[in-house]
């Protein structure tokens, strides 16, 4: 514990939904939802004016439609809030060595490490210009708080939301604490929360009174010693500027259970792309491969292959899940698919005889099923009817599936998500608002410009075609 509030945590302001209002002048003041737009979809994010029909994250989608049928409901633009991360833990970087991400939109910061706060005033100081330079650098708001320890930081954050700054001084914490309910103490979920009020506990003041054996008698020795500590306001846990990734990985649920097992095959071998894209982004390879399958009756099955050096390679990795693959009973359907890469080493060992070996295997089996290499892939193109192939930008192309007796005509019709970035050759940047029947509607509008205009267009314009995001706060102004 700090004598001096020096210790600072920043939780951006609902980090998504803001970025896409930021982003999307149409949107500004009205109810955002990001997250899955499918059947079985969650919620990852609701703007403020969302929140107030009763959306939150984690929520079922169908629940949110239900409570807020008039929201824009936006799938998420992940390497957009990326980028904007990036700006913000740039941010914190000038302000100490010390800094501990926890997610895209929160971290921790250590204040005195950087030297640029030793009491309250200096750190209320940092925090206020902090959130000045956000603002100005991404056109987002965040909310800080500031204390001595980071549970306290934490929570003077949330206090701080949205837009705000609260500092709690060192000495203050049991005061703070004590009416509080024990859910607001970390480790402290709905379980343990109904398992502390059966034994007559609501309150921090209750834990605290308790005593440190009884909570380790209802707990454990572990967390009842913990959960004493911090009930007393106590937490000495350091900021760490660092955290080992343990592993990669990447899932998807689908709206419908899948069945055919090419088409699994086509998703699993997606899933191996994107989760190798992450794997290189993060400055990493790994060793070993894992494939996690959720069957139809909710039964979940993991199956793993440790390589003989760490890779990352997607023709490694592709080939890795569908031996994978080969051994699980799919008979039923699949509701979920999940690629990860663990085993994380900061080098990729280049040992080319084993991934040739590999490679080498995968194409004899291949073609002592079909009899080529080329038929195999024909085969897989055939029977991933109705497949979703990633596109950049907004727009995704769809295989059709046979449409006669002289066989697949790989015909495209490309599909647009919504919230997703488009430039069009005569109307300029847009967004996609929604998409059916052949049609495509969009809104031509920048992050500086007014609410723009709709229009719509067929989803095989020539002249439509996904774009990158622009940035949300003008550079060029003056110039």
């Amino acid at each position: 514990m700090r004598a001096a509030p020096t210790i600072l945590h920043l939780d951006m302001d609902a980090f998504f939904a803001a970025a896409e209002q930021a982003a999307k002048p149409s949107l500004r003041g009205k109810p955002v939802v990001v997250g899955g737009l499918g059947p079985r979809g969650v919620v990852a994010t609701a703007s403020y004016e969302a929140r107030r029909f009763g959306v939150h994250s984690a929520m079922p989608m169908g629940q949110a439609r239900r409570l807020a049928p008039n929201a824009a409901y936006l799938v998420p633009r992940f390497a957009f809030y990326r980028s904007i991360s990036e700006q913000v833990m740039e941010l914190l970087g000038r302000l100490s060595p010390l800094v501990e991400p926890l997610s895209l939109d929160e971290a921790f910061v250590d204040l005195e490490a950087g030297g640029v706060a030793d009491d309250s005033a200096s750190a209320r100081a940092a925090g206020e210009r902090l959130r000045v330079d956000i603002l100005a650098t991404t056109g987002l708001t965040g909310s800080v708080g500031l204390a001595g320890s980071k549970m306290i930081a934490k929570i003077a954050s949330e206090e701080a939301k949205p837009d705000g700054l609260v500092l709690i001084e060192p000495g203050t914490e049991r005061e703070l604490l004590g009416p509080r309910s024990v859910r607001i103490l970390p480790g402290v979920g709905p379980a343990t929360g109904e398992h502390l009020r059966r034994a007559g506990m609501t309150t921090v003041t209750d834990l605290a009174e308790a005593g440190e054996d009884e909570l380790v008698r209802l707990l454990g020795r572990a967390h009842g010693a913990s959960l004493y500590r911090m009930a007393r306001g106590y937490d000495d846990r350091p900021v760490v500027a660092e955290r080992d990734a343990k592993s990669v990985s990447v899932e998807d649920t689908f709206d419908v259970d899948l069945h055919d097992r090419v088409r699994i095959r086509v998703e699993v071998e997606r899933l191996a792309e994107r989760c190798v894209g992450r794997l290189r982004a993060s400055g990493h390879s790994g060793r070993t491969i894992v494939l996690k399958v959720r069957r139809y009756d909710f039964s979940t099955l993991t199956r793993s292959e440790t390589l003989r050096g760490p890779t990352d390679d997607p023709g490694v990795v592709r080939e890795a899940v569908g031996r994978l693959l080969e051994g699980v009973d799919t008979t039923g359907g699949v509701r979920l698919l999940g690629v990860g890469v663990s085993g994380l080493a900061d080098f990729t060992q280049e040992d080319l005889f084993a991934q040739a070996e590999a490679r080498g295997a995968a194409e004899a089996r291949a073609e002592g099923e079909t009899g080529s290499g080329a038929e195999a892939g024909d085969r897989v193109a055939e029977g991933a009817a109705g497949a979703a192939v990633s596109a950049p930008g907004g727009a995704e192309a769809v295989t059709g599936g046979e449409t006669g007796s002289g066989g697949a005509e790989g015909a495209v019709e490309r599909h647009w998500s919504p919230g997703h970035d488009v430039r069009h050759a005569v109307y300029g940047a847009g967004w996609v608002q929604g998409s059916g029947v052949g049609r495509v509607t969009v809104r031509f509008e920048e992050p500086w410009s007014g609410p723009g205009r709709v229009r719509t267009f067929s989803v095989d314009d020539p002249e439509l075609e996904p774009s990158e995001p622009l940035p949300l706060v003008r550079r060029d102004v003056g110039a």
